[in-house]
C-alpha cells in the first residue's frame, strides 16, 4: 500500500462519496472508482459500500480510516519539519479566500506578489467555508472573523467595517410610500446570519443568499436591505448605506497557516506583502472612504 492510496481512500470516506473525493482531488470519476476498487483488492476486503446517496464504510473502512489519518499525521508533520527549512522563494502556495474578497479588493495584491515572485506557483482557492489547514487543504488561509483559531499562526491585516446597504431606488421608495425595509436572508456566514437575525426583528425573509456578491447583485435588484462589508458596498454606485457602520459589527482580516510552515520563505514573504498592501486600502476597510454612489 502507497501513500497516494490512502490519500485517495482518506479523500473518498470524508466527503463521502466517490465524485465528492475526485472533486476534492481534482481528478475524474471514474479514477476514483477504479482505484477504490483495485485498493479494496488488493487488501482482500470491501472499504465501502456503494450506494446511490453516496458510500458509507464498512467496519473494516473506519478502521482503515483511523490508521489512514494517523498515517496522514505524521506525514503531514515531517512535510511541516522539512518545509520549514525551505529558505528559497519557490515552489506552490495555496491560498483560500472567500470569493467576494479573491474576485475584488485582493486579486491586484495577488497579482503584485506574483509580479515580485515568479518562482512561487500561487494558487487561489476560493471558498465560505472554513478550510483545514491541519490536512493542508490549503497553506495559507486569509478569513473575516473576530474568533481565529490558536492551533494555526495568526496575523491581523485589517478591520473590515459592515453597514447596511440597499439601492438608491429602493431607498428612495421606502421614503415615499413610508413602508418598512424588507431583509434579504443572508447565509454566507454566521455573523451575518445572527446580524440580520437580530435587526429584523423575527420578519418573515422569502429571499436567502450564501454568498456576499450574491446579496450586492440582489441588493442591485432592490430586493431590499441587507449587511454589506463597506469595501464592497462603498465601491457599489447603485447601492448606498441604508444605516451606518457599527464598530460592534467589525471584524478582522486575519491571514492563518499552520505553525509547521512558520519558518517556510514563501508563506513569510506572502504574509509581509499581504500585509504591506493591507496598510494601503485601510480607510477603504474600514469604511472611512466617500461612497462611490449618490449620497
Amino acid at each position: 500500500m502507497n501513500w497516494d492510496d490512502l490519500k485517495l481512500f482518506l479523500a473518498v470516506a470524508r466527503e463521502g462519496s466517490i465524485s465528492g473525493g475526485a472533486r476534492k482531488l481534482g481528478v475524474r470519476h471514474s479514477t476514483v472508482s477504479r482505484r477504490m476498487r483495485a485498493l479494496e483488492a488488493q487488501l482482500g476486503v470491501r472499504l465501502i459500500d456503494r450506494k446511490k446517496s453516496g458510500c458509507t464504510l464498512t467496519t473494516a473502512g473506519e478502521n482503515m480510516k483511523n490508521a489512514a489519518c494517523k498515517v496522514e499525521h505524521e506525514v503531514l508533520q515531517l512535510d511541516g519539519r522539512l518545509g520549514s527549512w525551505d529558505a528559497q522563494l519557490t515552489g506552490e502556495l495555496r491560498i483560500s479566500v472567500i470569493n467576494s474578497m479573491a474576485s475584488g479588493i485582493l486579486m491586484p495584491m495577488f497579482a503584485s506578489f506574483c509580479t515580485r515572485h515568479p518562482e512561487v506557483d500561487l494558487h487561489i482557492l476560493t471558498s465560505n467555508k472554513n478550510i483545514n489547514l491541519v490536512e493542508r487543504d490549503a497553506d495559507v488561509a486569509i478569513r473575516l472573523t473576530n474568533t481565529p483559531t490558536d492551533a494555526l499562526v495568526g496575523t491581523l491585516l485589517g478591520t473590515v467595517a459592515t453597514a447596511v446597504y440597499a439601492s438608491h431606488a429602493y431607498m428612495e421608495q421606502l421614503h415615499n410610500d413610508g413602508g418598512k425595509a424588507k431583509w434579504l436572508g443572508a447565509n454566507c456566514c454566521s455573523y451575518h446570519q445572527n446580524w440580520t437575525k437580530k435587526m429584523s426583528h423575527g420578519q418573515r425573509q422569502n429571499f436567502f443568499v450564501d454568498d456576499l456578491l450574491l446579496t450586492t447583485a440582489a441588493l442591485q435588484q432592490h430586493l431590499g436591505v441587507a449587511y454589506l462589508p463597506c469595501f464592497i458596498g462603498d465601491r457599489e454606485p447603485g447601492l448606498g448605506r441604508f444605516s451606518p457602520p457599527d464598530p460592534q459589527m467589525n471584524l478582522g482580516i486575519w491571514l492563518l497557516f499552520h505553525p509547521d510552515l512558520k519558518h517556510t520563505a514563501r508563506i513569510l514573504a506572502f504574509r509581509d506583502h499581504m500585509a504591506d498592501q493591507m496598510k494601503a486600502q485601510a480607510e477603504l476597510f474600514k469604511g472611512n472612504r466617500p461612497q462611490t454612489g449618490k449620497q
